[in-house]
């Protein structure tokens, strides 16, 4: 495995970052806590989770299997670098009490808490926020978090999903408050077929010196060889996978990117995971294997080398919007 500094500091996480979103819902306990060891044994250090995970009534699920396998003990806390999310609410037929979602100071403490316990942990390495809050200004999120850093419980924050004015926002704010080191990381949708990120998310991140998570490496299956699937009988497409096949020029386009990696010779899921960790800016994508062998072929990926022809070939298929602000300028 290949590790690298999450953003501007001091803390080493390993290129590929293990999502745990499929724990529960898709994959049960005692094979997430399998692929979990796989994952630290293969020396993937950072464990991306989100208090939300398990979806439903069962939110929270996730944490907890997490959590459980935290309690095997053998060092397995002591390794792992640990994050996971704040702002979801957590009711669990949708229906929140009033301060029981978002970034107030008051949910924030509530929600760490309750993360906390389950995860079976007295800290939280990486604190995320998993959406902008537009009802609750950065000072006061920012007090809420330096308390919950002056008492041990989260070491830093990041965010997600959120757009690069508000990574400059509450950085700047941060800054001004002296003392608060600010977000230090930010998960974002980015892969070959959903650009967007580099235009001003990811020069953001870079000028403030935040690690780049990607989510959804595969576009949700869709750059993991969906046709080649298709046509030998595998899993059928679905969601956004099957709205881009449906299309025409969608569909011509994912022909086309698994036709050249066919010819080198490369898996397209592993080809997909590859490119990014050739792009500015990003600390490793989030990979949320729901069997052992996904998890082989991610990691696969980190020692895969594509060659120039390749990388010229695949911008040539998805191209980026360009530098910003030219991209949409002019």
């Amino acid at each position: 495995m290949k590790y690298t500094q999450l953003g501007r500091t001091g803390l080493k996480v390993s290129r590929l970052v293990l999502g745990t979103m499929n724990f529960g819902p898709q994959t049960d306990e005692a094979d997430s806590h399998a692929i979990m060891d796989a994952a630290l044994d293969a020396g993937i250090n950072y464990f991306d989770t989100a208090n939300v995970y398990g979806w439903g009534e069962n939110k929270g699920r996730t944490e907890e299997i997490v959590g459980s396998w935290f309690a095997k003990g053998g060092e397995r806390r002591d390794k792992v670098v640990l994050a996971t999310k704040v702002y979801g609410n957590m009711a669990a037929d949708g229906d929140a009490w009033p301060n029981h979602d978002k970034l107030s100071a008051l949910n924030i403490r509530r929600a760490v808490e309750a993360s906390l316990k389950r995860l079976g942990t007295d800290y939280i390495d990486v604190y995320q926020f998993h959406h902008i809050d537009r009802d609750t200004p950065f000072e006061e999120i920012w007090q809420a978090i330096d308390v919950l850093i002056q008492q041990g419980k989260i070491l830093y924050a990041g965010s997600s999903n959120f757009p690069g004015y508000k990574i400059a926002q509450a950085n700047e704010i941060a800054a001004r408050r002296g003392g608060t080191i600010g977000l230090v990381s930010e998960q974002c949708l980015y892969n070959l077929a959903e650009r967007r990120a580099e235009m001003e998310v990811i020069p953001a991140a870079q000028e403030y010196g935040l690690g780049v998570i990607p989510w959804s490496p595969l576009h949700g299956g869709l750059l993991g060889g969906v046709i080649k699937k298709e046509v030998q009988g595998g899993r059928r497409a679905s969601g956004r996978a099957a709205d881009t096949l449906a299309d025409p020029v969608g569909r011509a386009q994912i022909q086309s990117y698994e036709d050249l990696l066919d010819k080198h010779g490369i898996e397209p899921g592993e080809a997909a995971l590859a490119w990014l960790l050739t792009r500015p800016g990003v600390t490793g994508p989030i990979v949320g294997p729901r069997t052992a062998q996904q998890l082989d072929s991610a990691l696969r990926a980190v020692e895969l080398e594509l060659s120039e022809e390749v990388l010229t070939g695949l911008d040539e298929i998805f191209p980026g919007p360009g530098p910003s602000p030219e991209a949409f300028a002019w």
